[in-house]
């Protein structure tokens, strides 16, 4: 039996987020790439020890699966640190996660069934691996008080020449959001629940966000890697008023956050390794955790970033368009 989610006594609720920690085996096969494991995991565990989280988010990629002899120790590596601590904690994956022989199917059946683990088995008739919703209880345990949504962004497009790229949240998932946001919004008497949502692979808005909004962090790739299709997944949760924010990973150099429709659009902060650029590495941005800490009966919630070093920081404006204000 999984152990419920509840609101501290005093209201708040932590969630760290790690982002493409992308572990691998003992070694790694290519001797020219440095093996980050042991750093990552000595950097989640300074993070854990910091924040006393209520709930890790693994946010895609937990490993680089086309470089490990064994994807699935892999994983279980990835997220010992975690459980080790008695930390709840749940998973969506990425399109690293999948590149090897395990498909991500499998790779979410194995965190099912790790004691700490809150995610879900998959909805029958839904596309992905590792769609579910984590309800969060209020502290006295009577309610639901807030629901986080995790969602499968896929891998690449399976359309070829015609589309390219990666993969996008399909019609089917953003109906099953639909139907279980109206659920939840019915048992809550009519008044959508403060949600989250967590995917990997940004919506197509995340690059109309730095275009034409003011936001916070830093983009420090080119673009944000988006799919080349917009399949609609912002305008549902729009629609539905629940999701107060999302939250991604995929892009090492981004960790950037800013507001559009009233969502809070999210990048969390690599916890492997920040960026490639040209081939080279680059040290502008620490690697670290993001930190989201949700209030009861309250529709907003706080975040920042803890760093390698244990610092905390609360993002200023890093990008304003031409002509807009902060």
């Amino acid at each position: 039996m999984k152990k419920p989610l509840k609101f501290r006594e005093d209201g708040s609720f932590v969630i760290v987020q790690f982002s493409d920690v992308e572990f691998l085996d003992e070694f790694d096969y290519d001797p020219e790439t440095p093996l980050y494991d042991a750093e990552t995991k000595a950097l989640m565990e300074r993070v854990m020890d910091a924040e006393k989280p209520d709930l890790v988010v693994f946010a895609g990629d937990v490993v680089a699966s086309n470089r490990a002899r064994n994807p699935l120790e892999s994983f279980r590596r990835a997220v010992e640190a975690v459980e080790a601590r008695g930390i709840p904690w749940a998973a969506v994956f990425g399109n690293h996660d999948s590149e090897g022989e395990v498909p991500r199917k499998q790779m979410h059946a194995l965190q099912l069934e790790f004691a700490h683990n809150v995610a879900e088995e998959d909805p029958e008739g839904v596309d992905g691996a590792g769609n579910f919703i984590v309800q969060v209880a209020g502290h006295e345990g009577d309610r639901t008080e807030a629901a986080l949504y995790f969602l499968d962004s896929g891998d690449y497009a399976q359309q070829g020449h015609r589309v390219g790229g990666y993969d996008w949240i399909r019609r089917s998932q953003i109906d099953w959001y639909i139907g279980r946001s109206r659920e939840l919004t019915a048992q809550n008497g009519g008044e959508p629940l403060p949600a989250l949502a967590f995917f990997h692979i940004p919506l197509p808005e995340y690059n109309d966000l730095w275009d034409f909004h003011t936001c916070y962090g830093h983009r420090y790739d080119n673009w944000c890697s988006a799919p080349n299709i917009n399949s609609g997944m912002l305008s549902a949760m729009v629609d539905m008023g629940d999701v107060m924010g999302t939250f991604v990973g995929h892009d090492h150099g981004n960790d950037f956050w800013g507001e559009l429709h009233g969502i809070r659009l999210c990048y969390g902060r690599s916890t492997r390794y920040v960026s490639f650029v040209d081939g080279v590495r680059h040290d502008l941005v620490p690697t670290g955790a993001r930190v989201i800490r949700l209030k009861q009966g309250e529709k907003q919630f706080e975040t920042w970033i803890r760093e390698t070093d244990g610092s905390v920081v609360h993002e200023q404006p890093e990008h304003k368009p031409e002509g807009r204000k902060a």
